[in-house]
């Protein structure tokens, strides 16, 4: 019964995140530009965007790496009490 549940709920939500149809025109294969990231760029917003993604990358690896330091020193414990 769970798993026929779950099975509902995932077609369900697969159904609210169709997005409308659009067709694609001749226009759209020669549209090189990209609005928004020349508006960011010309604002200067764009570094601003850059540094934030920068800073949460670091973060999740110091974050990593000091996670997988406190593992091996739990695992060494473990291995020098026996």
């Amino acid at each position: 019964m769970k798993k026929l549940i779950t099975l509902v709920l995932l077609l369900v939500s697969l159904t609210v995140l169709a997005q409308e149809k659009i067709p694609v025109t001749e226009a759209d294969y020669g549209n090189n530009t990209v609005e928004m990231a020349d508006r960011m760029r010309a604002d200067g917003k764009i570094y601003v965007l850059v540094g934030i993604i920068g800073i949460i990358f670091t973060g999740i690896t110091v974050y990593l790496v000091s996670t997988e330091r406190k593992i091996a020193k739990i695992e060494k414990s473990i291995t020098t009490q026996k």
